[in-house]
């Protein structure tokens, strides 16, 4: 760094304005001179270290020529402005020169897109309410299709809509940064659609019941608002007062997760908007320029990723995608089970047409949809269930579901291997098969000492009874007392539910393991033993209470904390099994993998 203007460096780096004002005093052409190795100016370093008050004083004495210094990166004070995400520093530059938003730096990025690819939501908003549609379209709309890009990934979507609306072309336009389009982007974004979505039933409950505003599309002269000042900014009491009062319910919402949820709903409604602007475009289009436009691709990015909305938004818009082949010759519904997308494959429970037409297609390697649907899982699918027995289930259940759905004689095809689906279900799943095992037997094998415990534990409690025996006739000395009522049933009950735990885990460790008995008889076992595992513990913490409260005979201020304390393992075991359990019985007992309930859509 150049010794000189090292000085200077730390000054803006630090927003030390009357430092930098005196030094610039005896030093005046330092303000446009390239402090290496950056080869930015003292205004670069001030803006991106984000020295508000720095920035205005040097734009004012700076010229507008001098504004447009660009460092090695091609990156004017705005640019590092919009990285740094400080509106009113962008307001700042803009303000003297209007130009500097069309500055592209060498990664042929704007201000716009850079505040965008930086998150910063507030800058994104001031910069596109200020930068020229003109040059967002021009060379053919390069700059428009790489910030609409980066404003999808950012989640930016009133933005999208809003520049969408004016030019739903720009959809469909090529940069030449990441090689792709708005619509191709929008497809690999299945996390702002509703399908995606995996929300609590009081987070649904919360969603149905939120009111968003009405989405109302921006004429030709009114962009995007943008606040000149927000309330606490203001000298007025009451508006700060009312901006304190907002604020708290802001906090309030966010510790609540309802303003999270009002989040995500405005997403989705965002994204419907954008994707039918989107498909209401493609549709005016002819074949020819729907693949010049990448519409195909987009369509197969969508059903890899799940994007239910995406797929029947095109299919409505383009009919002919639905019988469209990917690069292997697979159809829609033989890409969706080859990706384990569910929700996809659901579709075709609503078809209108018959069938029959789309399971009886085989793509390029001869595999049908059974073949694929006998292939293992992607990694990316397969994490998502906990435990490799789970796993071997859920493709055990593939399997079942698409050979009902096929043509039995589909069956037995083979595909240019000579492999029918049941010999590549069991290649494929070898490995996984022996997982399973290992996962099951580690889990009864655990399982087995705790209950053994409860087992020993209830049975010696149920001879050495609180308060002792008569002698004359073997009694207990507090038969008579409530408490102890509760003490010999729970005991009963915890030894006899601990038992029958302990036999169902050896039965578990003693199965055979084939690959039909993961699909219902191993799960089965498993969930009677976690029940009646996490039941005798229940009962145990019941029998330790009612023992306690025999001890010492009814004393609250004693009983009550204990009773407390006893409640933390039982907490802790529902923590780490039940998720687990309700797992495996809604995997098991439940409605199935796909929605054969799929109304009419096409």
């Amino acid at each position: 760094m150049n010794g000189p203007l090292l000085t200077l460096y730390k000054y803006a780096h630090n927003g030390d304005w009357d430092a930098i004002k005196n030094y610039l005093s005896r030093y005046p052409n330092a303000k446009k001179a390239r402090i290496k190795p950056y080869g930015g100016t003292v205004l670069h370093v001030a803006a991106f270290s984000g020295n508000l008050k720095v920035v205005e004083e040097l734009v004012k004495l700076m010229s507008v020529e001098e504004l447009e210094m660009q460092d090695n990166q091609g990156n004017t004070g705005l640019s590092s402005a919009a990285f740094v995400g400080i509106r009113k520093m962008a307001e700042c530059f803009v303000s003297k020169n209007r130009n500097l938003v069309t500055f592209v730096n060498a990664q042929k990025r704007i201000p716009l897109v850079q505040a965008c690819i930086s998150n910063c939501k507030d800058m994104a908003l001031y910069l596109y309410s200020v930068t020229p549609f003109e040059f967002l379209c021009q060379d053919n709309g390069h700059h428009g299709s790489y910030f609409l890009q980066c404003a999808i990934g950012a989640q930016m979507l009133d933005i999208v809509f809003d520049f969408l609306h004016r030019f739903p072309c720009m959809a469909t336009k090529t940069d030449d940064v990441l090689k792709s389009n708005a619509l191709i982007r929008l497809s690999t974004s299945p996390q702002i659609f509703p399908s995606a979505s995996r929300l609590a039933f009081w987070e649904q409950f919360f969603c149905t019941c939120i009111c968003s505003q009405p989405i109302v599309a921006s004429n030709d002269t009114v962009r995007i608002y943008v606040p000149a000042q927000s309330l606490r900014e203001s000298k007025n009491i009451v508006l700060q007062v009312l901006s304190q009062l907002q604020a708290f319910a802001k906090n309030l919402f966010t510790f609540l997760g309802i303003k999270q949820i009002y989040d995500l709903k405005k997403i989705h409604i965002y994204s419907d908007k954008i994707l039918r602007c989107m498909c209401e475009y493609i549709s005016t289009l002819d074949y020819e320029e729907q693949l010049k436009a990448s519409v195909p691709a987009a369509f197969h990015s969508a059903v890899k990723n799940g994007t239910v909305e995406f797929i029947m938004e095109m299919i409505k818009a383009c009919p002919h995608v639905i019988i469209c082949t990917d690069e292997n010759s697979r159809t829609l519904f033989m890409s969706s089970i080859a990706n384990r997308q569910e929700k996809v494959v659901s579709l075709i429970y609503g078809l209108e047409a018959s069938r029959s037409g789309f399971v009886s297609l085989i793509d390029s390697s001869g595999n049908t949809m059974l073949h694929l649907a006998a292939k293992l899982s992607p990694p990316s699918q397969l994490s998502r269930i906990s435990g490799a027995a789970l796993q071997m289930q859920r493709e055990l259940q593939w399997y079942k579901e698409v050979e009902s759905i096929i043509n039995p004689t589909d069956k037995d095809f083979p595909n240019v291997k000579g492999q029918i689906a049941r010999e590549l279900f069991t290649s494929d799943h070898e490995d996984l098969l022996v997982k399973g095992e290992e996962w099951m037997k580690a889990t009864a094998t655990s399982c087995t000492v705790v209950g053994a415990l409860i087992i020993t534990i209830m049975f010696t409690a149920a001879f050495t009874v609180p308060g002792g025996h008569v002698q004359a006739n073997g009694y207990p000395f507090l038969k008579d007392k409530e408490s102890f009522t509760v003490f010999i049933i729970s005991d009963a009950i915890s030894l006899f539910s601990s038992s029958a735990s302990v036999l169902m885990f050896l039965g578990i460790l003693t199965s055979r393991y084939a690959e039909e008995d993961f699909l219902i008889s191993l799960p089965t076992k498993l969930i009677i033993g976690l029940s009646t595992l996490f039941f005798s513990i229940a009962t145990m913490m019941v029998t330790f209470c009612a023992a306690l409260m025999i001890i010492v005979d009814g004393k609250m201020q004693i009983i009550i904390p204990i009773v407390l304390v006893a409640c933390i393992p039982v907490t802790f075991f529902m923590l780490l099994q039940f998720p687990l359990l309700v797992e495996i019985f809604v995997s098991t007992y439940g409605p199935g993998i796909f929605n054969k309930r799929m109304k009419r859509w096409y």
